[in-house]
């Protein structure tokens, strides 16, 4: 017989793993990292400098210690080194305003046994035919990402010879809002779908970007893409489509290129393995429920489309947020 342990060591590390996820959001939503950038705070002194009453407040922040992203010593609560960096408002790896996508995601999560049962995504995105409220909400959501995800890559990669950037699947513009900001020698045409491009270009306008980000309709998938460019970056675009269209889209990115043009990829993309890196993994939750047949491709599968397509050069590296970037360069 089998012996069976009664040690339920595993489970418990995952029933708290969840509430802490839960605390961390909250604090996101709250912003209380903010305040505790530079002193320890009592529970009382923190709710009155965000507006709300200590008592309910206490039990998070206790909560917050456990998971690691507070201290306490007397009473008094600070951020840990992490928080610090992450969490506070202000800071260059600011991540605290994703606190709406990361919502949005884990309340579909609670979903995936019903999207499995019924074979089809319990909250399917539909760009298409989604009410244009919750469009525009779900791209300023999505880009609040996207501007970290830019930051990183031009402190990265080398932009100083790129003239010309194509910002394929764009969303609500957001790479290359900031891309541009950065590099103000480049200018970006941004491509999407038709029912998506009014809400980009609303986006654009209030960044003050219009002049060097242009908003183009157009399916990347169906192809051609009109114009060149010395550059092109893919940012969760090729995780949204099925195998056989990622594999479409990356040739007729290619075929948009400059000769040498320089290709960048970011999203998340698994280890052949497809058990690391963890965030590409858990992402996988996200397809199931929002999407029809997409996944968290592997390493192996990118390059496959990418050799196929005529890319060369081709490499990854780990993204501090989690996901990966891949380079290639057109022969």
């Amino acid at each position: 017989m089998a012996n069976v342990s009664s040690n339920r060591e595993t489970i418990s590390k995952l029933r708290f793993a969840v509430d802490a996820g839960f605390a961390m959001l909250a604090g996101m939503q709250l912003d209380l990292f903010t305040p505790l950038k530079s002193d320890p705070m009592t529970a009382e002194q923190l709710a009155a400098a965000i507006g709300v009453s200590p008592g309910r407040l206490r039990l998070l922040l206790y909560l917050l210690v456990a998971a690691e992203l507070l201290t306490e010593e007397n009473g008094r609560f600070a951020n840990t080194d992490e928080a610090n960096r992450y969490l506070v408002k202000g800071e260059p790896s600011y991540m605290g305003n994703r606190h709406a996508a990361i919502a949005m995601r884990w309340q579909q999560n609670f979903g995936t046994a019903e999207s499995i049962r019924n074979g089809a995504p319990n909250g399917k995105l539909d760009f298409s035919n989604a009410p244009p409220e919750e469009l525009e909400t779900f791209l300023r959501n999505i880009n609040a990402s996207a501007a970290p995800s830019a930051r990183a890559l031009v402190k990265t990669a080398d932009f100083s010879s790129i003239k010309t950037l194509l910002d394929v699947g764009c969303g609500g513009a957001g790479m290359s809002i900031t891309i541009t900001k950065l590099c103000p020698h480049i200018t970006a045409t941004a491509v999407e779908l038709a029912s998506v491009t009014t809400i980009a270009e609303k986006i654009v306008s209030e960044e003050g970007a219009a002049e060097r980000v242009k908003i183009v309709a157009a399916d990347a998938v169906k192809g051609p893409l009109s114009g060149t460019y010395d550059a092109a970056v893919l940012k969760a675009f090729l995780q949204v489509l099925s195998a056989q269209d990622a594999r479409r889209a990356v040739q007729n990115v290619y075929d948009a290129l400059n000769p040498g043009g320089k290709l960048f990829i970011i999203g998340q993309i698994l280890d052949d393995s497809r058990l690391t890196p963890l965030d590409a993994v858990a992402f996988n939750l996200t397809f199931i429920n929002f999407f029809d047949s997409v996944e968290s491709y592997t390493d192996g599968e990118h390059r496959e489309w990418l050799t196929a397509a005529g890319f060369v050069d081709i490499e990854r590296s780990p993204l501090s947020d989690g996901g990966s970037l891949m380079t290639a360069r057109k022969s």
